[in-house]
């Protein structure tokens, strides 16, 4: 198995150190001398520089790709890769910031017999498989919310593009309602609202909505991107509430009690890489379980709904 990393920022360090782990042979590639210099020097890998292109690499030499590449190049990155030959790729969220691109992304790699997979890591929490065993156990997921608010202190001085800050609840955001949607499935009915602006992101600085999802569960949801909060998911079965907060931490609280207990995981990989990271890529890499990642055609769809709750244009 030979597997390409593009990339050479954090996150592909990250799944450096998984797929150095997993014993695999893979090359590195990415854009500019520098990035490749950092990281060799960081992880005494070679990476080749100067983008992608045929003398470099040609896609059929590898069975799979992972593209940790900024956001604003995740589309063109991967439009290259399908028609490169590479047949199973696993790219970082939000695959991209238009839904017309995921389309073109969609197409392609039907045309090119591509399988696309969009990395949203938070679904390989242990923190998450303990949720779901459990409430399963409790006979399901009965209803569920969640927030999403962001740290605009925080955000307002990265140095991400004006177009990234501008779409951030598919930039960033699109973590929590993946995994809150991966927990109850797709909505079918939804009533969004938002309120206010905040400089870097002008569109919304407060969200709020609730729906009903395929599989009948009731959700609410809110964020206040100019107020205090953190990311987190409550999910309530018959006999048991459970709250993701923060998201690789589980609490459980029985019926008829006050008190809330942290429930002990097993969570060695969580521990050791960044959580979630090597249980997506063994899936991802092995063909099993599949359903626990996120398709091209499942987050198409799911990227209107959070274009929707974000007031976006598509």
């Amino acid at each position: 198995m030979s597997i390409l990393l593009v990339g050479a920022g954090p996150m592909a360090s990250d799944y450096v150190e998984v797929l150095q782990h997993l014993n695999l042979q893979f090359d590195v590639v990415c854009r500019s001398e520098e990035s490749a210099s950092k990281f060799y020097q960081k992880h005494k890998i070679k990476c080749v520089s100067g983008a992608l292109n045929s003398e470099v690499h040609s896609g059929d030499n590898y069975s799979s790709a992972i593209i940790a590449v900024d956001i604003g190049s995740l589309f063109s990155v991967t439009k290259f890769l399908i028609n490169s030959g590479v047949r199973n790729i696993l790219l970082e969220k939000p695959a991209a910031l238009y839904l017309a691109e995921i389309e073109q992304l969609l197409t392609l790699s039907r045309e090119k017999n591509s399988k696309i997979f969009v990395a949203f890591n938070r679904r390989f929490y242990s923190s998450v498989e303990k949720l779901i065993e459990l409430a399963e156990r409790d006979g399901g997921i009965k209803s569920l919310s969640f927030d999403f608010t962001e740290w605009s202190d925080k955000i307002s001085p990265l140095e991400k593009s004006q177009e990234v800050k501008d779409r951030w609840v598919l930039s960033n955001s699109s973590h929590v309602l993946d995994l809150a949607f991966y927990l109850v499935g797709k909505p079918k009915e939804i009533t969004c609202f938002q309120g206010g602006s905040i400089d870097w992101h002008r569109n919304a600085a407060r969200f709020n909505g609730a729906g009903i999802t395929e599989l009948d569960v009731p959700f609410s949801y809110r964020a206040d991107w100019d107020s205090a909060g953190r990311w987190c998911i409550t999910a309530y079965s018959k006999n048991f509430k459970f709250d993701l907060s923060p998201l690789e931490q589980l609490h459980l609280t029985k019926r008829n009690e006050l008190n809330s207990n942290r429930i002990v995981l097993d969570s060695y990989f969580d521990q050791k890489f960044k959580p979630g990271l090597y249980q997506q890529v063994e899936v991802f890499l092995k063909s099993e379980n599949m359903n626990k990642l996120c398709s091209l055609d499942e987050h198409k769809i799911l990227f209107a709904f959070y274009s929707k709750i974000a007031g976006y244009s598509i």
